[in-house]
């Protein structure tokens, strides 16, 4: 009652309430990309749009554009381009930048490599032992290289390892599940490598020693358990997966170190676009000067998860009237379970953002909400902002070629309810 009262005398405007509407519809449009797919096979005649709707990555951008559309028409011209010019869209662009960097071939060989060298010092199956340091190494490595990095790599190192073979729904749903839950806590381990925690670190005074104590070692304990429990539950089909052959063309080192020296470029400047897309850019010529040492770029995965990314600004901007009354209706225990949840139906980093422009919040309620915040950030592919780079990348192998976002977050439950105890029972 307390809270309606709140949402009532804050006035939202027309936009902010259109805006909210269209956010609920957007998130209702990615529970139902396998139906406009479904769509598309029936009624060949307009395939065209129902395939443009079926995919997870245009949804927020589409509903973005209806809003700024009624902006147009409602408020003119001047006002709908100053609120464009308002957000800020230097995520979006370093999500391209860093996918399109860490998907190449000299990354994935230099990455796989060690992957490989770690799995066989494990007294497991080959398969097994690659599953298991895939879903934990490559999420941890996340606080270093950027979730979003370790997103694109993990991702195609389960698309070359086992999506392309005969694997059950379940096992499919299950490993995105973990995979996005594992990479969303993994960033913890520093304070620049996961969204919600690079929205309030400098604001509330976390440092590197301080994010280890309070998140890392936790999350690394439920990473862990996370990747030995899907192990465990689909040895059987691990064991069935032929080994997937070794790459006769390997990439010469000083081509490694060069497409490393980019990466790590692009992750030093991540919040300077001018700087990261400059070097992005310079890449790219690279990349053309030595074709042979290079597999298609993957561009059009990286610009619809940008696009993505992108309406999800737009259309997150009109969400803190009833955002913030909610977060400061909840005490300690119900921040931790309420953030996760809300987590599901909009980005965790928007809902930290929100946070940190409160003021007076006590250090345990800052924890609570950020710990709810990546502990939920495996449930749905717009919960955190890496998500939808490793949709992307994986939902080729899908039925229909699209991500159910129910069996997704059937998939995702586990291990939600795996880190959430780590972070609240350790």
């Amino acid at each position: 009652m307390w809270l309606f009262s709140s949402w009532l005398l804050m006035h939202p405007t027309s936009i902010e309430l259109l805006g909210a509407i269209l956010f609920g519809v957007a998130v209702l449009h990615t529970f139902s990309t396998g139906l406009f797919e479904r769509l598309a096979h029936r009624h060949t005649r307009h395939a065209g749009i129902f395939h443009l709707l079926g995919e997870v990555e245009v949804v927020f951008g589409f509903w973005a554009m209806v809003l700024m559309l009624a902006m147009f028409a409602f408020h003119g011209k001047a006002e709908a381009t100053h609120y464009l010019d308002s957000r800020n869209f230097t995520e979006p662009m370093f999500v391209f930048a860093i996918m399109v960097i860490a998907g190449t071939r000299p990354i994935l060989q230099c990455v796989a490599r060690s992957v490989g060298v770690l799995a066989r010092g494990l007294p497991l199956s080959s398969n097994t032992a690659l599953y298991l340091v895939v879903l934990t190494v490559v999420p941890l490595l996340g606080s270093f290289i950027t979730e979003p990095a370790a997103m694109t790599l993990a991702a195609l190192m389960l698309r070359e390892n086992f999506y392309r073979y005969r694997l059950s729904s379940t096992m499919k749903y299950a490993t995105l599940g973990t995979l996005f839950v594992n990479v969303s806590i993994g960033g913890t381990l520093t304070t620049f490598a996961a969204p919600p925690v690079l929205m309030v670190a400098t604001k509330w005074g976390w440092d590197g020693s301080f994010m280890l104590a309070t998140f890392g070692w936790k999350a690394a304990i439920a990473i862990v358990l996370n990747a030995a429990l899907m192990a465990f539950c689909f040895r059987q089909e691990l064991a069935s997966i032929a080994g997937a052959p070794e790459r006769v063309d390997p990439v010469p080192l000083p081509m490694v170190m060069v497409h490393l020296a980019f990466l790590a470029l692009v992750v030093l400047f991540s919040h300077h676009p001018a700087v990261f897309m400059g070097a992005f850019l310079f890449f790219l010529g690279f990349v053309q000067a030595y074709p042979r040492h290079q597999d298609p770029l993957i561009l059009k995965e990286a610009l619809l998860v940008a696009f993505f990314l992108a309406g999800l600004v737009v259309l997150g901007g009109q969400q803190a009237w009833w955002l913030e009354p909610l977060l400061l209706s909840l005490n300690e225990d119900a921040v931790f379970y309420g953030t996760a949840a809300l987590t599901a139906v909009t980005d965790n980093a928007a809902l930290t953002y929100l946070a940190s422009l409160v003021e007076g919040l006590t250090p345990q309620f800052q924890v609570a909400l950020v710990a709810g915040a990546v502990a939920g950030g495996g449930l749905t592919v717009i919960a955190n902002a890496p998500n939808p780079a490793g949709a992307a990348i994986l939902r080729g192998h899908f039925d229909d070629a699209a991500i159910r976002a129910e069996y997704l977050l059937l998939g995702a439950v586990v291990p939600t309810v795996i880190a959430a105890a780590a972070f609240r029972l350790l």
